[in-house]
């Protein structure tokens, strides 16, 4: 059995960043500290600031008549004015005034450590660090001590609770933090509180007419600066919403228990850090690596049976109406269907085979059976030892699947019987789903007493992680669907290899308004993409969907834009969607998907804007070959763009997929042109992108001439 180092996650000391015990060599490190901390008289008055390591961003903490406020100014302009912080808790006075300074310390850090995988190998963690002690001066003297750490490109704060005589178990009633934005902005977000987790299209509005909204909380002032709002580390604790106040004003708001309760802890104890991203340029956001140097370093002792990868399966068929997830005579998950998939993954290259209504359970309505879910039991139709063996001999792993419509202390009963078998059969991959509405995640007490939890609280916390660590035991990795947000705990458990958590391609099978617009992954790379790694499952072919049975609908997409999509939304994890008959009808766009890279050394923004296009190019870890994708919304674009991130004096292979002329989302989505042009890091490609289009592009060195 895989053994866990299982880190403290009430740690209340700074952390140095350190690398996964299978990444390569960490680069040389240093961190300062302070030698003492201030004198106790010092400490309480005046205010206690912190910058960013270059001196950009400055964050400053006071309190006002015992109260905790922070602040925080860029370039020396101010972009959250006076914000509140604190708690109220349960049947206990609030820990939000009456506070005095006990100490403060200054800590710095400059190290780098290696990814396992990822969009970039080498991650610099470089900040300054302020830790002020505070304690209430009334008779509990309770202590809290507020940590802040500045980046570059982002500033971060988190709470810590010391073990201490008056404060052991606690109930959290309200976080009290605020961001109090100096400015209006244009923002981009999808609502808190609701129905769909976060499967919806992004709103664009004022900063002062968004309600209650999900994080990475994405905004841009009318001067070009971008900030999001998320937070890191999430691990034992409630998923953070933000609800609008009075005017540019937005307060942490936690998904509670079914008792209302936000938060259940005892001291010691961490908060997940608070932190606020900020850039010149859209795609500046997306370079910054914040959100995993706040995370614990990797917990497994060994991640080379991590591997990324590409995979097909049995699953589109199923939205696309041709066959069923239940049994009966459409019953997708057969063993002759399996083997095709098989068959194909193995001839093309592709590592895997994902197959979904294989398991006892799917028959009725299993959205509200989910009780009645076997992960252990096939339907006798689905051969699920004999189709192991049969991959394996080929050179291809099944992608297990596990649908629990929110039984979880069904899925929970099961999960060791469940990882272990595929353990057994080399499945290295499941794929995780919790179809279930708003607060309808079942938790069941000791008692039988049946509670309605959210996506998003403490309970599924716990469980979401607890599922990725049982995995882990076995040696396999976690795609996540319906997840919670990722804060960054990849870099800890390496093994949650991506999730969902956004409006995915399966939308796109679905009749009218239910379609992604064309702009929606325009969006995705400036807001949940921030998070980390997507499931999207990009690669429709057949983009009228004749093949299904939806002869009326279709993808909001051209063919080309769904190839530049394997290099715009990052998963380590991609699939192919589409049937190997559609595929085998167009191999010249197939071999991009083939080839293109799913690991990647490096990964540059070469241009965006929010909700309009994006150009990504991304260097293949390991190896010189460059890919680029280019997407844009509903409206055609002609961008040039200089290839400059390619090796000076040397010469390039570029392999372009791109929309034909008369490309069309709407009326002509399959039109597309592969050619081939020599380039170098002089060259300005005109990349001409239809209504709804892209393009993709492989770079792949020439021999010196």
């Amino acid at each position: 059995m895989l053994r866990i180092r299982l880190a403290v996650v009430a740690t209340l000391a700074l952390v140095a960043a350190a690398p996964c015990v299978a990444a390569e060599n960490v680069a040389a490190e240093s961190v300062a500290a302070s030698a003492a901390a201030d004198k106790t008289a010092e400490a309480q008055a005046g205010t206690h600031a912190v910058a960013s390591p270059d001196g950009v961003l400055r964050v400053e903490f006071s309190l006002v008549d015992g109260a905790p406020r922070y602040s925080a100014s860029r370039m020396g302009a101010e972009i959250i004015g006076p914000s509140r912080m604190g708690f109220k808790l349960v049947d206990a006075p609030a820990m939000d005034a009456g506070f005095v300074v006990e100490s403060v310390q200054r800590n710095s850090a400059d190290t780098t450590w290696t990814q396992p995988w990822g969009e970039v190998r080498q991650v610099r963690d470089h900040h300054n660090e302020l830790r002020i002690a505070l304690r209430q001066k009334d008779h509990r003297a309770r202590r809290l001590v507020v940590v802040f750490r500045v980046f570059n490109d982002g500033l971060a704060f988190r709470y810590e609770f010391p073990k201490q005589p008056n404060l052991g178990e606690f109930n959290i009633a309200d976080e009290l933090t605020e961001f109090a934005f100096a400015s209006e902005a244009q923002c981009w977000w999808v609502p808190a509180f609701d129905q769909n987790r976060y499967e919806y299209v992004y709103n664009q509005t004022p900063l002062s007419e968004a309600g209650k909204v999900q994080t990475p909380f994405t905004l841009q002032t009318a001067d070009g600066l971008c900030l999001s709002v998320h937070e890191a580390a999430l691990t034992d604790y409630s998923s953070m919403a933000l609800t609008r106040g009075e005017g540019t004003k937005y307060g942490a708001e936690l998904y509670p228990w079914s008792d209302g309760t936000k938060v259940r802890a005892a001291t010691p104890f961490v908060s997940p850090w608070r932190t606020v991203q900020a850039a010149d340029r859209p795609g500046d956001l997306l370079a910054s690596t914040m959100i995993l140097n706040l995370n614990e370093p990797c917990q497994l002792e060994d991640t080379s049976w991590i591997k990324p990868g590409k995979y097909v399966g049995v699953w589109w068929e199923m939205h696309v109406g041709r066959s069923t997830w239940g049994s009966g005579e459409k019953h997708g998950a057969t063993t002759e269907n399996t083997k095709r998939f098989i068959d194909f993954a193995a001839k093309y290259g592709f590592d895997g085979v994902l197959v979904e209504g294989w398991n006892v359970g799917w028959d009725g309505n299993w959205m509200e059976n989910g009780e009645k879910f076997s992960f252990t039991q096939p339907y006798p139709d689905f051969d699920l030892e004999g189709l192991a063996a049969y991959a394996a001999e080929r050179g291809v792993t099944l992608v297990g699947h596990h649908e629990t419509a929110g039984a979880i202390a069904h899925y929970e009963a099961q999960l060791d019987d469940a990882m272990r078998l595929y353990n057994r059969l080399g499945v290295k991959a499941v794929k995780t789903g919790y179809v279930e509405f708003a607060d309808g995640i079942d938790r069941i007490d000791a008692d039988g007493t049946r509670h309605g939890e959210w996506h998003h609280g403490q309970f599924m916390v716990r469980h979401y992680r607890r599922v990725a660590q049982k995995a882990a035991e076995n040696r396999v990795m976690v795609i996540a669907h319906e997840p919670i947000k990722d804060t960054g705990i990849r870099r800890t458990l390496p093994n949650f290899i991506s999730r969902e958590g956004a409006r995915g391609q399966e939308y796109n099978a679905w009749s009218g308004d239910g379609r992604n617009p064309p702009s929606h992954t325009t969006v995705l790379p400036f807001t949940r993409m921030l998070s980390g790694p997507i499931d999207f499952t990009p690669g429709v072919f057949d983009l009228k969907l004749n093949s299904g049975d939806r002869p009326n609908d279709q993808v909001s997409t051209t063919l080309a834009k769904q190839l530049a999509l394997y290099v715009v939304l990052y998963s380590p994890m991609q699939m192919a969607v589409d049937f190997p008959e559609v595929y085998e009808q167009k191999l010249d766009a197939l071999q991009f998907i083939r080839d293109v890279a799913v690991d990647w050394e490096e990964s540059r923004v070469l241009d965006g804007q929010i909700g309009d296009y994006i150009v990504v190019a991304r260097r293949q870890r390991g190896g010189g070959d460059w890919f680029l994708g280019a997407i844009t919304d509903e409206h055609g674009r002609v961008l040039p763009t200089l290839l400059g991130f390619l090796d000076r004096g040397r010469r390039y292979k570029a392999e372009i997929y791109r929309d034909a002329n008369d490309a069309h989302w709407d009326t002509n989505p399959e039109a597309y042109v592969v050619e081939e042009q020599t380039v170098d890091a002089n060259t300005v490609l005109t990349l001409r992108l239809a209504p709804g289009g892209g393009q993709a592009i492989r770079f792949t060195p020439l021999p010196p001439e």
